[in-house]
């Protein structure tokens, strides 16, 4: 079954620091079978907030590959990145079949 982060960005401190994050995280993600669904674009807020500046959407075949992958010396250089350049919320899903 397959599983999502969701990543919601909202400071970014660093530019520069948020790009080399974003490469390495693609490259990590892609090593290990997940496929962005969204990454960044426009939103529309309809309830709740504030809103975040940033929504991406990752897709993982399974919830055991995506915590390879968040554990993986392959995403730890990105993590390091990610400390300094900017501030998140990630939440991890399993997809589930439709009723």
């Amino acid at each position: 079954m397959s599983a999502y982060v969701i990543s919601e960005v909202d400071d970014v401190r660093d530019p520069a620091g948020f790009e080399v994050y974003r490469s390495l995280a693609a490259k990590a993600i892609a090593h290990y079978g997940g496929r962005y669904l969204i990454r960044g674009g426009a939103a529309d807020l309809i309830e709740g907030g504030p809103p975040p500046k940033t929504i991406i959407v990752v897709e993982f075949p399974t919830m055991q590959r995506l915590r390879e992958w968040y554990a993986s010396p392959e995403y730890a250089e990105a993590l390091k990145m990610r400390q300094t350049a900017f501030d998140r919320r990630l939440i991890f899903v399993e997809g589930a079949p439709p009723a």
